[in-house]
């Protein structure tokens, strides 16, 4: 009889312990996921993946441009910090790139390029249907020993052309394989309305984007060193080559194109142009307005070259709009 008062009495003893561990349990796990607590780790949970946002999110308030008074057909302004979109006008829309091209060019040559001091030879081949087609170039010729950073300055400053195949050729054996390899990243990175025909942009109806997708990859090159490098840099001379004994010094067309213009409580660090007929003036730039930094890519402002630069005109009017 005594064992069996024992025997029940530790059962009580382990149950009422037993509701004790829940009891402490519960409220521990009460204090940790508070309202509070649990959106922190939803936004911990949110902020390590960051693509740009679908186009459904309406534009931030703090840009005050009105989208009609854009001459640009097509446009993005994105954040940097949090990738929020702030002003985004058919954004989604096909559209040629012309030597915006050239981003996607110069990230995957240096993603691929395990020496940028390495000497390119320039064969007569590299400048086959370059000048007929009218294509930028950066002033390199035929036989010309450069080394590869001096082509991709060549390639981002100056748009040339004969820089593009130079890397193309030594990294992929030709244009078209190289093309494979800007196709692949494009997909990589998620450019799902991307297609490429060629690395320097040249018109060809194949060969399209969307601004939206030119953001992403303009968010994602700017991570890398060399390209923010290059791409915020407003002049650059080359090492002496044996066909420019004193280098070449090449200027930002986009640089030269601002003229000395910049933007209230802030400035345009970098950026590169675009045109052919069919794309109209376009332009990819980064600024810091503030202490935020932001990229804008713009496309179909109509005018030439010779023009009034609306490309220019238009990131000007964004940038200056942000906060106002």
């Amino acid at each position: 009889m005594v064992r069996k008062i024992k025997k029940k009495k530790s059962g009580i003893r382990e149950f009422v312990i037993f509701l004790l561990i829940v009891v402490v349990f519960a409220f521990v796990f009460k204090f940790k996921i508070t309202p509070g607590n649990q959106h922190e780790f939803e936004k911990e949970y949110v902020d390590k993946t960051t693509p740009i946002p679908s186009s459904e999110i309406e534009p931030d308030s703090s840009v005050s441009i009105s989208l009609d008074k854009l001459n640009s057909t097509n446009a993005i302004l994105i954040r940097l910090e949090d990738q929020t979109i702030l002003m985004q006008k058919s954004s989604e829309e096909k559209i040629y790139p012309a030597s915006l091209t050239k981003m996607m060019t110069a990230i995957v040559a240096i993603e691929n390029l395990t020496n940028l001091q390495k000497e390119i030879q320039l064969t007569h081949n590299t400048f086959n249907g370059l000048y007929s087609a009218n294509a930028s170039m950066a002033g390199f010729q035929p036989g010309e020993k450069v080394r590869a950073i001096d082509l991709l300055y060549g390639v981002m400053l100056l748009s040339g052309a004969e820089a593009c195949i130079g890397l193309a050729d030594q990294i992929a054996g030709s244009e078209q394989d190289f093309v494979t390899m800007m196709n692949q990243k494009a997909a990589e990175l998620g450019m799902y309305n991307t297609h490429f025909e060629n690395t320097t942009g040249l018109h060809n109806k194949s060969h399209y984007t969307t601004v939206k997708d030119l953001a992403i990859l303009l968010n994602y090159a700017l991570k890398n060193k060399t390209f923010r490098e290059i791409f915020t840099s407003s002049r650059h001379s080359t090492q002496p080559t044996n066909k420019h004994p004193e280098g070449i010094t090449f200027y930002s067309t986009m640089f030269e194109k601002l003229n000395n213009q910049n933007i209230i409580g802030g400035e345009i660090l970098g950026g590169k142009t675009g045109y052919t007929d069919e794309a109209g003036l376009c332009l990819a730039s980064l600024a810091k307005v503030g202490n935020q930094e932001y990229i804008l890519i713009t496309a179909g402002a109509k005018g030439d070259i010779h023009s009034e630069q609306y490309n220019i005109t238009d990131a000007l009017a964004v940038y200056n709009s942000i906060g106002k």
